[in-house]
């Protein structure tokens, strides 16, 4: 696929669980978490590769469109969800942010990725 599912199974091989993609959070917050924790470089290029996925096959004139089949990239629709920018792409700078200020020894992040000052 030019870019993940939604969903995926592990039954004993990869296949694809729901077809769609919604950029949604969860993975990216994942990497986050992941690189905080070890500070290993590949948390940060899988990362990478999946801001380049969306760019490369998500971008549209106005934003971003989620695809209802990944397959086929040009089954994008006409709507961008709003975790997008208030989760998957902040997950994504934190990722990224070599000077951060947030961190998760300083904050804890809400379910919408609020970041929460931890008080001592």
């Amino acid at each position: 696929w030019p870019i993940s599912p939604e969903m995926v199974r592990f039954t004993p091989y990869m296949t694809m669980g729901t077809a769609t993609n919604f950029q949604r959070p969860e993975t990216v917050e994942s990497l986050f978490v992941l690189w905080q924790v070890t500070k290993d470089e590949k948390w940060r290029k899988y990362g990478w590769t999946i801001f380049q996925k969306f760019e490369k096959h998500l971008k549209v004139a106005n934003g971003y469109a989620s695809l209802t089949h990944v397959a086929d990239t040009n089954s994008k629709s006409d709507k961008m969800e709003s975790f997008l920018l208030a989760e998957t792409y902040k997950y994504l700078y934190l990722l990224f942010d070599d000077n951060p200020s947030i961190t998760i020894d300083t904050h804890v992040f809400n379910t919408e990725a609020h970041p929460i000052p931890i008080k001592d």
